[in-house]
């Protein structure tokens, strides 16, 4: 056996035997060894495979950096700032122009780096800490031909840079594979996205890989549902390793719970329509740190129309108001999203009247446009003496929730914690209708909640009255 084939073969026999410990990566594996563990796992190996350890990324990733199995188009990798994204992007690019030696051929030749701008393209994804130039090998790194934007591998490999800024620019020229960098906020996604699945030509299976922080976006959503992709996704933490930890100290405190945080450190993908009555950073505006004593805290119940283990969720929200002065002072403070899916009738309304009592509730207030006198007969069984107001919708969902919008949008309606399930629910709720999954029962119970505790105290306030002698 050559000296190259016995190199390749103790090479192959780290990958094998390191690959994926236990599910975690190879640093926590040999940050676990003992020093005379640690030495046996290496003993045997020449100098020139120990030299070639840190090249070898399947054994040091992490889980979400390596591509899943099967028969798949694009491969999404979801991520929270400093996830590890970029490395996984630069990795696998280099996984598929290398060979098994510096001058073989690898199974792609021609990649295109797509990034939203040149400049970006070129300094994160050919010169980053991450890159594409750090991560090769001395023997395999390939040359930058700034005059022709390209790299260029000692086999002959070739990898372009365009700017999602310039789809035209992708017509024309064709492909193996590609990497796709931060798709979420390219200003023209669809246009570049579509011109690069025309130039992905070449070669037996052409595959692409796409790297982003999950940023609300059409384009995203559509690949994601993709049955060609596949998607592995994890949060900021996941590579604590190489992230200074006062920096993952600080945007956890500052930014846990928030919309922004699950974006941005849990690598989320968080949905938010076009013409929606709530946004992203309007929910996070609303969050408050403190709150009060109340003038007044009521339940609000959306009572599901169907029962069962697939049944849709009863929504019940718990929220108070301030309403010292005119009722342009008042303001008002969800408390709690006590929802709960998949309830008998029974076992929905004992919940809403365990949170009513929870919270010292002064009334319960549920929807009967479906379950008439069933609601309150339910709640009545549960606790006969319990405050309650039936109310009716008269009018559409999206007429019913325009005006507690607006209460949000003046500062005036405020959340204690974040909400997860609601706050998506709310981004769906748009002018056109709800154009998330099922039923807004979480939104509408939050509606019914505000209404009662401000829109209709505030028409009551304003509407003159003459007394009588």
């Amino acid at each position: 056996m050559t000296n190259a084939a016995q190199e390749m073969k103790q090479q192959e026999l780290l990958r094998s035997t390191w690959t994926r410990q236990n599910a975690k990566s190879v640093i926590d594996y040999l940050d676990g060894l003992t020093p005379s563990a640690l030495n046996e796992a290496l003993a045997g190996l020449t100098p020139n495979a120990l030299m070639s350890l840190p090249w070898i990324f399947e054994i040091w990733a992490l889980g979400h950096q390596l591509p899943p199995d099967g028969n798949w188009k694009t491969w999404v990798v979801l991520g929270g700032r400093g996830a590890g994204k970029t490395r996984a992007g630069a990795e696998w690019v280099r996984a598929q122009v290398e060979g098994a030696g510096p001058l073989d051929a690898g199974k792609c030749k021609r990649v295109a780096l797509v990034g939203e701008t040149i400049e970006q393209t070129r300094e994160i994804m050919v010169f980053g800490e991450s890159g594409l130039l750090a991560c090769c090998p001395p023997d395999r790194r390939p040359e930058w031909q700034a005059t022709r934007k390209r790299l260029l591998w000692p086999n002959g490999a070739v990898a372009e840079v365009y700017s999602a800024h310039s789809p035209e620019s992708l017509r024309g020229p064709q492909f193996d594979c590609a990497w796709v960098d931060e798709l979420a906020k390219w200003k023209r996604g669809q246009d570049t996205w579509d011109m690069l699945q025309f130039a992905l030509r070449l070669g037996k299976q052409p595959q692409q890989v796409v790297t982003t922080t999950p940023r609300n976006n059409r384009l995203l959503r559509e690949i994601l549902a993709d049955a060609a992709s596949v998607q592995t996704s994890a949060p900021t933490k996941a590579n604590r390793a190489n992230l200074a930890e006062s920096f993952l100290t600080y945007v956890t405190e500052k930014y846990q719970g928030s919309r922004l945080g699950r974006q941005e450190l849990a690598g989320e993908l968080l949905t938010a329509e076009e013409g929606a009555l709530w946004s992203l950073p309007a929910l996070d505006a609303a969050r408050v740190s403190a709150i009060g004593d109340f003038d007044r805290i009521v339940v609000a119940v959306d009572p599901p129309v169907t029962t069962g283990k697939s049944a849709d969720t009863c929504g019940i929200i718990v929220a108070g108001v301030n309403c010292n002065g005119a009722p342009v002072k008042w303001r008002a403070t969800v408390l709690k999203d006590a929802s709960i899916q998949g309830a008998s009738p029974q076992q929905w309304a004992a919940e809403a009247v365990r949170v009513f009592h929870e919270f010292k509730a002064d009334r319960l207030v549920a929807e009967v446009n479906q379950g008439g006198e069933l609601v309150e007969s339910l709640i009545r069984q549960i606790d006969p003496l319990v405050a309650y107001r039936a109310v009716r919708a008269s009018r559409g969902k999206v007429a019913r929730a325009e005006p507690v919008a607006a209460l949000y949008e003046q500062g005036r309606v405020g959340h204690v914690v974040a909400m997860p399930e609601l706050e998506d629910q709310m981004c769906e709720m748009t002018s056109r209708g709800f154009v998330g999954k099922g039923s807004p029962d979480r939104v509408d119970a939050l509606v019914w909640a505000i209404t009662d505790l401000m829109i209709d105290p505030a028409r009551d306030f304003l509407t003159p009255r003459v007394r009588g002698l």
